[in-house]
């Protein structure tokens, strides 16, 4: 069971990315700020859900929430400053889309770099935990899967409608076969040097 909020008077928004582990494509933030008393039984982590519940979910959410937005930071700019400070500015640039300013950041995962003056608190796994998390991951992972099966109507051999960039056998066989696009992330290890006995590298 979610829990509705973190603190009880100021309001909150919920931070969270999707595609930090791809080697293709941008990587998108969303941040969200949900009605206190808003429920909905399928809300969880995005990762936990199918893709026709986080579709459904992405309604829902942009039709209740009292604010949301999404950014995203290409792949050239995350090769510039590494997919960590790439990460934090997308989360910056939701949260400035924000209409309706936040007194209290909710971050998924350890680490965060301080936006303003406003005080966060990073939570571990809070997309499983709080419903602003949970909500801003799913919509950070459907408008960043929407991106990109945009981009596989382009680049049809590396299967990103399926696997949205992320190191998969397939999708690395691609790269190897068919040779880097203009959306890879050149700074990450697209090709393993050694490849393990299950067709994955040690990354």
């Amino acid at each position: 069971m979610l829990l509705p909020y973190y603190q009880d008077t100021l309001i909150e928004a919920g931070c969270d990315e999707a595609g930090r582990g791809c080697l293709a494509g941008p990587v998108f933030a969303a941040a969200v700020i949900l009605p206190r008393d808003f429920r909905h039984p399928l809300l969880n982590d995005s990762k936990q859900l199918k893709e026709s519940e986080r579709e459904a979910l992405r309604g829902v959410i942009e039709k209740d929430a009292l604010a949301f937005a999404v950014a995203s930071i290409d792949n050239e700019e995350i090769d510039r400053i590494n997919i960590l400070k790439a990460s934090f500015r997308a989360m910056h640039e939701a949260l400035a889309r924000l209409s309706l300013q936040p007194g209290m950041l909710l971050i998924d995962g350890n680490r965060f770099h301080p936006y303003g003056d406003i005080p966060h608190t990073c939570i571990v796994q809070g997309d499983g935990k709080y419903a602003s998390i949970a909500a801003a991951s799913i919509l950070a992972k459907t408008y960043r899967d929407d991106y990109m099966k945009q981009l596989h109507e382009q680049f049809p051999h590396y299967g990103w409608k399926d696997n949205k960039g992320y190191p998969t056998s397939a999708h690395r066989e691609a790269i190897r076969t068919h040779g880097e696009t203009p959306y890879h992330r050149r700074s990450f290890r697209l090709l393993p040097d050694q490849l393990s006995p299950e067709g994955d590298g040690k990354w």
